[in-house]
């Protein structure tokens, strides 16, 4: 007499999970930055004041303009205004990835991506994106609103005059210099007090301790980010006769591009040899 067997049914073993693509870990960034409450405020308020303050640089010398003059870059782009931006966006690039090392929320992205360069790489892309546009609605809505107060006396200038658009151009590309170089600076020390600390030491304070009376001196000076802008954004030549050391216009681009550039290798370089 045969007995009835019965086969249990058998249950599909899964397989490993599918690996993150670098598209998702853009996205993910992107939730994580938008889901900040006080990123649009800030944001916001920033670049009210940036306007703001190229509205109100431009009214108190256009009382003295009675017809078409040349551009004046710090009416335009007022160094109070754009040392705001500098400062907020440094600190927020910095606080970007310093909040995940707080909340412990890195140890889950580094767990589920091994690939650490590849989630610094990602934060930076959207900190990049993010600040760029913000930097353009800065300096496109800061000319915009000077030209339209000139325009009433007859002194405004179009964007094609000599100086303008590399003046906009530096202006709008600040803020993802500064967020980037705040970003890697958050990675290096992983600490919101320090990183914020340093990012504005770095790119506030310390051209203020240099002067441009010697080589030295100049060179340190000019090799900073809040140098670069100011060069750029100056439409006149330094006159070959002064006594003080002036930076070049191609120096000046360089500075933008190598400031961005080496924080992220340091940034990527160290998150892959150290614990989280």
């Amino acid at each position: 007499m045969t007995a009835r067997t019965s086969v249990p049914p058998t249950t599909p073993v899964a397989g490993p999970p599918a690996p993150v693509c670098f598209r998702d870990l853009l996205t993910s960034d992107w939730i994580k930055t938008r889901s900040l409450r006080s990123a649009p405020w800030t944001i916001a308020l920033t670049l009210l004041f940036v306007i703001g303050s190229s509205a109100v640089a431009t009214l108190a010398d256009s009382a003295a303009r009675s017809g078409p003059a040349d551009f004046l870059p710090y009416d335009t782009y007022p160094p109070a205004g754009y040392w705001t931006l500098i400062l907020v966006a440094g600190s927020m690039g910095a606080l970007t990835v310093v909040s995940e090392y707080s909340s412990g929320l890195i140890r889950t992205t580094m767990v589920a991506v091994p690939a650490r360069g590849s989630v610094v790489l990602a934060k930076a892309a959207v900190t990049a994106a993010l600040w760029s546009a913000v930097g353009t609605a800065a300096s496109t809505g800061s000319f915009l609103v000077t030209q339209a107060i000139l325009d009433g006396r007859h002194g405004g200038v179009p964007i094609t005059h000599p100086g303008v658009f590399r003046a906009l151009v530096a202006s709008a590309l600040l803020a993802p210099v500064c967020a980037l170089v705040g970003l890697g600076l958050g990675v290096l020390l992983r600490h919101a007090a320090g990183a914020v600390l340093t990012s504005v030491f770095t790119l506030l304070m310390l051209p203020t301790m240099f002067s441009e009376s010697s080589r030295w001196s100049a060179d340190i000076k000019h090799a900073l980010v809040a140098a670069a802008w100011h060069r750029l954004v100056q439409t006149w030549e330094p006159d070959p006769g002064s006594l003080g050391y002036s930076a070049t216009v191609t120096g000046s681009w360089i500075v933008y591009a190598l400031w961005p550039l080496i924080t992220l290798a340091l940034a990527v370089l160290v998150v892959r040899r150290r614990d989280v």
